[in-house]
Formats: C-alpha cells, sequence, structure tokens
C-alpha cells in the first residue's frame, strides 16, 4: 500500500499559470505584437524572451507553442494565439510530454554536444504535431562554442522547426543570436495590476487577505508574479484564517513600516536615545537590523521623490495614513538633509553586511544619523560666524563678562580665514595687519626674486621651479607678495600652487596674484636670448635660408661662432712637448 496521495497539492503558482495568451497579465505589448503576428501568418522562426523572474517568460513559450500546434477541438483549426486547451497538442504541451516540443534548460546543458543533438534532429519533420518547438530555458548559460554551432541552424532552421529562448540576462547573449530572433522584453507587474491578480487569485482559492497585507506582498514581490504567489501562497498558510499585515510583516522579517516612520523621524530630531530605543524594541520583535537599515534607505528614496514629484505618492501599495506621513517629510525636509542621509544609509548597509554582530553596526550607525541630523548647513554655519561679534583682543574674556562663557563658541572655534572683513578699523583687519607685518619680518631673507628661485631649487620641486622659469613673467616683486603675468601655456592653477607651496616652505602666507599687462620676460626667455639673437641672425643668411627651404621641417640645432670654434678647437688639440726627442740629431 502506497502512502502518496491520489493527487498531491499544487502550488499558486503552477495552479493559476496563464494557459493563453488571455490569462497573461502586465504584457500587453508583446500579446498585441503576437496576435498580429499570428493573424498576417507572419510568425517568426526563433523568439527570445527577456525579463526579470517570474515575468512569464517560460510560460510565454509554452502559450506559443500551443498557439502554434493547437488543432482545435474538432482537429481541424490552424495556428491560433487562441489554443483551446483541449485537444490532444494542448494538453501535451501543458503537461510537458508532448514529444514535438522540447524543453531545455541551458543551465545544466551547456555544451556543444547538448546543441549537436539539436542540429541532428532538426531535419527530422514532427512526430504529431504541426510544427516541431524547441525552448531552451536560461539561453545565457550556453557556452561560446555551443553558441556558434547554433547558428547556422538558427539562421535558416527547417520551415517545421521553431525556436523559443527565454533568458534573465539579456547581455550576455551574443548579438548573432540576437539578431535572428524576435526580442521581447517582459515588463515588471506594475503594482494595480499585480494586487488585482492576487484578489482574483485569493477569491478563487477562499482566502481572505487584509488589503495592507495584500500591498506588502506586492511590494516585496518587486514586480513578480511568481514571488507573488509564492508569498501569498505562504502568508495564506501562516494565517490560518483572514491573514493580516503584521503576520505578512512577521513572515517576511520586515519592521513595521509605521514604526520605521517612527525611527526615521527620531533620527532626523536627533534624539539618540530615542532612536536607539526604537531600534531595540524592533530587534526584540524580530526585525533584522540590516531590514531596518534598508527601509530606512527606502523610506529616504520615497521622500525624495515624494518632494520632487509629489504625484508618486498615489501608489495604491502605500496606505493612506503612511502616505500623509511621507507628504508631510517631504514638505519639511530639505534635499540636502536627505541626500546626505541617503550616502550615509548606504555606507551603514556596507558595514552592517561585513560586521561580526549586526545589530552593533547597526546602532553605531542609528548614532551618526542622529548626531549629523543637527548639524547647521554651510550657509547658516557662514551667517552665524558673520553675525557673532568679534572675538575679545588679548585672549582674555570681556569685561563684564566673568569667565571664559561669554565668549561665542563658534568665533572661537573660527579659523582666522573664515572671519569675514567688517570695516576699515574692526578687530579682523587689526588682525589681519598684524599677522602681515609679522609676516614680511619674516620674509625679508628674500629680498629679490633670484633668492625665491634659490628657495625652489633647494627644495627640489623641479615641476614647479620649471613652470617659474618657462610660464612666469614677472610684474612685480616684494617679500611676501609676487604679481606675475602668465605665458598662454601656464596651468590655471598656477598661482594658488606657487602661493601654497612658499607658505609651507617659509611658514608665511604669501600673496601670488595675476595681471594682464606689464610682465617682463620669463627666466628662459632671458636664458635664451643670445641664443634667439644668433638664430635669428643665421635665419637671414641667405645659405641658410636655401638650406631650410630644401629640407622642410628642418630646424636650427647649434650654432657656432669663430671664437667658439677656435676655443674649442685649442681644447682638443694635443699638448706640446717642449723637449721632445729627434733621432737623427746627433748626441
Amino acid at each position: 500500500m502506497s502512502d502518496t496521495p491520489e493527487k498531491a497539492y499544487q502550488v499558486l503558482a503552477r495552479k493559476y499559470r496563464p494557459q493563453t495568451f488571455a490569462d497573461l497579465i502586465g504584457q500587453e505589448a508583446m500579446v498585441r505584437t503576437l496576435k498580429n503576428a499570428f493573424a498576417a501568418d507572419r510568425i517568426a522562426h526563433a523568439f527570445v524572451m527577456t525579463g526579470v523572474r517570474g515575468v512569464g517568460k517560460t510560460t510565454t513559450a509554452r502559450i506559443i507553442a500551443k498557439g502554434l500546434n493547437c488543432v482545435g477541438p474538432d482537429g481541424s483549426g490552424g495556428p491560433t494565439t487562441e489554443p483551446c486547451g483541449h485537444c490532444e497538442p494542448c494538453r501535451a504541451i501543458a503537461e510537458g510530454r508532448h514529444v514535438d516540443v522540447m524543453e531545455m534548460d541551458a543551465a545544466s546543458r551547456t555544451g556543444v554536444g547538448d546543441i549537436r543533438e539539436i542540429i541532428d534532429s532538426v531535419h527530422y519533420r514532427a512526430a504529431s504535431a504541426r510544427y516541431k518547438i524547441y525552448i531552451i530555458d536560461e539561453v545565457h548559460m550556453l557556452s561560446n562554442n555551443a553558441y556558434n554551432a547554433l547558428l547556422k541552424t538558427l539562421e535558416e532552421p527547417p520551415a517545421h522547426v521553431k525556436f523559443i529562448f527565454a533568458t534573465t540576462e539579456i547581455r550576455k547573449v551574443p548579438v548573432t543570436v540576437l539578431s535572428r530572433c524576435q526580442r521581447f522584453d517582459l515588463k515588471r507587474i506594475e503594482p494595480e495590476v499585480m494586487m488585482a491578480h492576487l484578489t482574483r487569485v485569493a477569491a478563487a482559492e477562499g482566502a481572505a487577505l487584509a488589503p495592507d497585507a495584500m500591498a506588502l506582498i506586492t511590494r516585496a514581490a518587486e514586480g513578480s508574479v511568481r514571488d507573488a504567489m509564492s508569498l501569498m501562497d505562504q502568508a495564506i498558510a501562516h494565517g490560518a484564517g483572514e491573514t493580516s499585515a503584521a503576520q505578512v510583516r512577521s513572515m517576511l522579517g520586515l519592521a513595521d513600516r509605521g514604526r520605521v516612520l517612527d525611527l526615521f523621524d527620531l533620527i532626523l530630531t536627533g534624539d539618540a536615545a530615542g532612536a536607539l530605543s526604537e531600534l531595540a524594541a524592533q530587534y526584540a520583535d524580530g526585525a533584522d537590523p540590516m531590514a531596518v537599515l534598508r527601509d530606512l534607505a527606502e523610506i529616504t528614496h520615497w521622500v525624495s521623490v515624494l518632494k520632487v514629484t509629489p504625484q508618486a505618492a498615489d501608489d495604491p501599495t502605500t496606505p493612506p495614513d503612511e502616505r500623509a506621513r511621507g507628504l508631510d517629510m517631504a514638505a519639511k525636509l530639505p534635499m540636502r538633509v536627505l541626500s546626505r542621509m541617503w550616502q550615509m544609509l548606504l555606507k551603514a548597509l556596507e558595514e552592517v553586511a561585513i560586521a561580526p554582530n549586526s545589530m552593533m553596526a547597526a546602532e553605531m550607525a542609528v548614532i551618526r544619523l542622529t548626531h549629523v541630523a543637527d548639524l547647521p548647513d554651510p550657509e547658516k554655519l557662514i551667517r552665524d560666524l558673520q553675525s557673532a561679534p568679534p572675538a575679545p583682543r588679548g585672549g582674555g574674556a570681556p569685561a563684564g563678562g566673568g569667565g571664559g562663557g561669554a565668549v561665542h563658541g563658534a568665533r572661537m572655534m573660527a579659523p582666522q580665514s573664515l572671519a569675514p572683513m567688517r570695516g576699515p578699523m574692526s578687530g579682523p583687519i587689526m588682525q589681519g595687519n598684524q599677522a602681515l607685518a609679522l609676516a614680511e619680518g619674516q620674509l625679508q631673507v628674500y629680498a629679490s626674486f633670484d633668492h625665491v628661485i634659490d628657495l625652489i631649487r633647494e627644495k627640489r620641486d623641479l615641476k614647479l621651479l620649471f613652470e617659474v622659469e618657462t610660464c612666469l613673467k614677472l610684474a612685480r616683486y616684494a617679500p611676501g607678495r609676487i604679481e606675475f603675468q602668465p605665458t598662454p601655456d601656464a596651468a590655471p592653477d598656477f598661482a594658488a600652487r606657487l602661493g601654497q607651496r612658499l607658505q609651507g616652505w617659509t611658514g608665511a602666507r604669501w600673496a601670488v596674484s595675476v595681471v594682464n599687462t606689464g610682465g617682463a620676460p620669463t627666466l628662459a626667455e632671458d636664458r635664451d636670448r643670445d641664443r634667439l639673437s644668433a638664430e635669428a641672425e643665421a635665419m637671414q643668411n641667405p645659405l641658410v635660408k636655401a638650406v631650410l627651404a630644401a629640407f622642410p621641417g628642418a630646424k636650427i640645432a647649434e650654432i657656432r661662432t669663430p671664437e667658439a670654434m677656435a676655443a674649442l678647437a685649442l681644447t682638443e688639440a694635443l699638448p706640446e712637448v717642449e723637449d721632445e726627442w729627434d733621432p737623427f740629431e746627433d748626441g
């Protein structure tokens, strides 16, 4: 006696798999194209279906196979987009037992030998059907040699053969294969369509699911019908009656969306203690810290989108109270705060993924987020610095203050470079004048620009030395101040870099500015003036002109004067010997 039940339970994803094009949801463009092709008898010999998981790629391939081989209830029908489902070919294809409709999983059969079996069998006509159909699932898993072996047959198959490919990674399929097929991109199912489909299936099953529970399943499915059906199947079993949103949330390991919004509010108000308490409570209730941070990132993105396009709040998967809270947040929060929180949450998700304790990493992320929540933006900080009273001179407390607390904290911590210039007799300007006088006293050792050149040579900054010699036309120099006219090939940041390097080397501030006119020749031009003058004189020589005209592109490499040639000859001549021995001289 067998313990196997007479009829095993069939999951909803298989039980309610579409059997006709009319049953397909969310793929109207593809269905319209195929219906027109069947009606006009313009059926291609190869199709490729692409899309994310669970949107109906293999299902569509089987419907096409049934439509091509359907003979109708009376056995006299032809190819149709509305297969009857009752004839022998339709029933055999639906049950996966038709001898002329062969499904191959390219993930497990990737080699040339598997494709060779197809190539050898295409020449034989179908045994009992109108067309011999090859459905290759996950076609992107085939090897390169397998693709190459299939190309010729795929381009010119026999009239009785059709190929239907399905893949989730269309970019991995060679373009030589794609160019031989009609391509259909199956879309993700829209939330409204998905919720309507789930409602129909639930009613057919006699199951009761709350609308917000259906919305959670739709959101978790991410446009995949198979995922949604599998989750609903699990939710019906989990609920044992009417399934609520809390039960679905517990089943999926998600945090309560409303409580995540509360955590979002606590973070943005800077309440670190309250945010940590709420995170700990959600963790105690079974929420995964990674899921909580992911929900925070999703809310940040959602509020940012609402701020730009308020119409996005009309998503049917969003409850009314959540929609109202999101719109209120979008109206109050500036975009810079949302952008900063998004970037920090992305970093936090990476840290939680690699941390030995995910809860500790999540708590540290929440502490950082609450810490920066009340930080002023740069514009407000500058306004505060400008409106603050000037710092007391001499470092003591102001009169009547009785202590250092009377000094404005922001003003005391602000660098001198940020202190604004207020007026001709104000404190900041006087402090700047004192600093300038001190710097001028320290820079007296650089009395001339030649001393600056020597300093650059001493520091061995060859790149800066080359730029100073070739790109700087000095207009005015004083210790601590350089005005120059740049050459056309000078770098845009040359003046800034020169000032920074000199300040770093000398410890004093240098004012390096650019003028448009009045610059003297560069050091390189001064050094090459004699050579340039000699070249200009040589260019006027008729013989040199003739040589340069005869050899276009030739250049003068070196000019030697008679004096220089005589000096070179003297240095290369053999030294004279005063008492040279003569063998014929009589001794």
